[in-house]
């Protein structure tokens, strides 16, 4: 049986060509935030193809999900973030879908890898920083010394802050890729416990039942958290989309 750790390797499926000697191949990985893209798209352009006063099921879901990240956006950003939805929106739909994907047996789950989670958090920060630039200039570094706080604590604060803001796309990545990787394997570890203690007979059943309760349990707080983690990585993206749009405050 394969271990809970093979599940996250990156395997070639073909090779697209090679380019100054490197090969560049097309993987699992790619295959599946390719799935993850489209089926997000789809979804939504089915749900509202036949748009109605009174929506379907589909329908209504699509509108809830819409509602909800532009109310999420606002809240955090007020109506000038409102620029910044297709962004906002796409991230949560993509890491939605990745996770829910990740879920069916013998898929690959693409936010369990930190080089896609972190190429997500560093689109997030170099739009937050280019932007914040690109709007306020120099005054833009406000955000690193708060208001209200005695430019006596400067020294202190500033580096601080900076510290904090740089280490952003660390934190906002990891989180991600840590609990996906985690509920990953722990839900593999008791699936395998189920398969190994029913190869034992009668007695390997009975005690196989408990593993079994506890992989059933895993899949459902395993479904939350794909749905929280595709949330708290959307909250975050605007509360740094704030700081780039109100870094005075």
């Amino acid at each position: 049986m394969a271990g809970p750790i093979e599940q996250f390797e990156i395997k070639p499926l073909f090779s697209l060509g090679e380019v100054a000697g490197h090969q560049i191949v097309f993987t699992n990985s790619a295959a599946y935030m390719i799935a993850a893209a489209s089926l997000g798209g789809l979804f939504l352009l089915a749900a509202t193809a036949r748009r109605r006063l009174v929506p379907s099921r589909a329908q209504s879901v699509a509108e809830l999900i819409y509602e909800f990240i532009a109310r999420t956006l606002r809240d955090n950003t007020g109506e000038a973030g409102m620029r910044f939805f297709p962004l906002v929106f796409s991230l949560f739909m993509f890491i939605l879908m990745a996770n829910l994907l990740g879920m069916f047996p013998y898929a690959f789950t693409v936010t369990s890898q930190i080089v896609v989670t972190f190429a997500l958090a560093m689109l997030v920060f170099l739009t937050v920083t280019l932007f914040g630039l690109w709007k306020h200039g120099l005054r833009f570094f406000r955000l690193f010394l708060p208001k209200g706080v005695p430019l006596v604590l400067s020294p202190i604060i500033v580096p601080i802050e900076i510290v904090s803001y740089l280490s952003r796309p660390i934190s906002h990545s990891v989180r991600l890729f840590a609990v996906m990787l985690a509920g990953h394997i722990t839900l593999k570890v008791f699936a395998g416990f189920v398969v190994s203690l029913s190869g034992f007979g009668a007695l390997g059943i009975a005690a196989a039942v408990l593993p079994l309760l506890m992989t059933v349990a895993l899949t459902a707080l395993e479904l939350l958290m794909s749905v929280i983690q595709a949330y708290i990585f959307t909250m975050l993206t605007c509360m740094y989309l704030a700081d780039a749009l109100h870094p005075e405050h």
